[in-house]
């Protein structure tokens, strides 16, 4: 798309995204392990609305964190750690919910991504699988 300067550029393409956690991830320098690859903006960039987190698996004893790295150049070279929150302790049941968690992001509060950037997700504790699912729109 062409960009005029100095006029208002909206979100273009909406998009959804997610991918599944299950090895535990400790290292919180440029690269984390057992990382997967949760969103992808497009060439120039975009706007995220909304990412949540959800259990496949029992969280049996000890909540878990989970991690969200940005990749500036979407290059895998160098994952920063930029959020993070607690899942609490749950047992999956088909007579229970889950509220899952949300990492706070809406149309107030986005997080914006550069051209091409990335959004990783990681889990601090291995589980069958965690699953983080990101809502947003392409610039």
């Amino acid at each position: 798309m062409s960009l005029t300067p100095n006029s208002i550029i909206t979100a273009q393409t909406p998009k959804t995204s997610s991918c599944v956690c299950t090895g535990a991830n400790a290292n919180y320098t440029d690269a984390p392990t057992n990382t997967a690859v949760l969103f992808t903006a497009g060439p120039n960039g975009a706007r995220i609305t909304r990412i949540t987190a959800l259990a496949r698996a029992s969280i049996v004893t000890n909540p878990t964190e989970l991690q969200l790295f940005r990749d500036g150049d979407g290059s895998g070279s160098a994952k920063r750690l930029f959020r993070s929150k607690a899942m609490p302790v749950y047992a999956v049941a088909q007579t229970s919910g889950q509220d899952g968690v949300d990492f706070g992001y809406d149309d107030v509060n986005p997080l914006i991504l550069a051209g091409n950037e990335k959004i990783y997700a990681a889990i601090g504790v291995a589980n069958t699988g965690i699953v983080f699912s990101a809502e947003g729109a392409d610039f």
